[in-house]
């Protein structure tokens, strides 16, 4: 019994202290404009599978899709109230694009694969 006690007291004498503070968190890529350009002519296929002018129900439109994965640099800043830091970042991101009938792809959403 005993040995339990001071097993339960170790635990929580190693407990984090969590502050309780609001953090500003963003990412800035590097170029991207040239970033978006890129994507969409990298999702752009020299063929047409057909997708976007399938017929389907009324008030929705037939959408193609494409992704490609690709590295990404920029920098992550975190800002409290007292200071602000600035990290670099080179990581991998899925980027998926859509296209509406005749028309070109478009970039819709990334994530980040890191």
């Amino acid at each position: 019994m005993m040995h339990l006690i001071t097993d339960r007291m170790r635990k929580q004498k190693n407990k984090f202290i969590i502050m309780k503070k609001n953090l500003q968190i963003s990412a800035i890529f590097d170029q991207p404009g040239f970033l978006e350009s890129l994507v969409e002519k990298l999702a752009d296929r020299r063929y047409d599978i057909g997708y976007s002018k399938a017929v389907v129900p009324k008030d929705s439109e037939p959408l193609e899709t494409s992704s490609t994965e690709t590295y990404v640099s920029g920098t992550v800043a975190i800002a409290d109230n007292d200071e602000i830091i600035n990290m670099p970042f080179i990581t991998c991101f899925f980027f998926t694009c859509t296209k509406e009938k005749d028309g070109p792809y478009k970039l819709a959403w990334s994530s980040s694969l890191s």
